[in-house]
């Protein structure tokens, strides 16, 4: 009998559709407007997800840098994402034990606006080799078609080891009451 996975990154597709199996190693909390705390698989409102999350690292050292990348591998829509992934946002260099706002923002945040179906904001954190590692963004000529794996191997970040998405829908007049 095959083992089942209980991990909701397995269970949400977010290993599988974005990045490859990992091992998480370094902690990190992403929190919206002071209070709205991320949780895996749990929806937030596009209403709430308005104004870029404080991300913490909780791991590391002063030593340490990470990259963040947040993306929505369901763009368009999750019954046919033919864009794959949607940029939201990329910060490099940011030290352990600190925060996104200590990092060097180098793709600015997009709040999500899912139209069609419920999509999955995916915050991924990678650690760099150094810091001010080169970061290649010149690629990057559309948020849309964005690949995590292929910036990940470019820029020889490896696998992610925290990851965290929240599910978001279009909120219709009667739930923004």
């Amino acid at each position: 009998m095959a083992k089942v996975s209980t991990d909701p990154l397995v269970i949400g597709r977010v290993i599988g559709d974005v990045v490859d199996q990992f091992s998480p190693t370094v902690k990190m909390s992403v929190t919206y407007n002071c209070n709205k705390q991320v949780y895996n698989g749990h929806e937030l409102f596009p209403s709430s997800v308005t104004m870029k999350p404080k991300v913490q690292v909780h791991g590391g050292d002063l030593r340490s840098f990470f990259t963040l990348i947040m993306t929505d591998p369901d763009a368009p829509g999750p019954s046919d994402p033919y864009l794959k992934e949607h940029l939201h946002w990329i910060v490099t260099d940011i030290p352990g034990t600190t925060d996104a706002s200590f990092g060097k923002e180098l793709v600015n945040y997009e709040m999500p606006r899912p139209n069609i179906g419920i999509h999955r904001f995916v915050f991924l954190l990678f650690k760099q080799k150094r810091r001010s590692q080169p970061v290649n963004i010149a690629s990057l000529s559309s948020r849309d078609g964005f690949n995590t794996r292929a910036f990940a191997h470019e820029n020889e970040l490896g696998l992610p080891v925290s990851a965290v998405f929240f599910n978001c829908q279009r909120e219709t007049a009667a739930r923004r009451r």
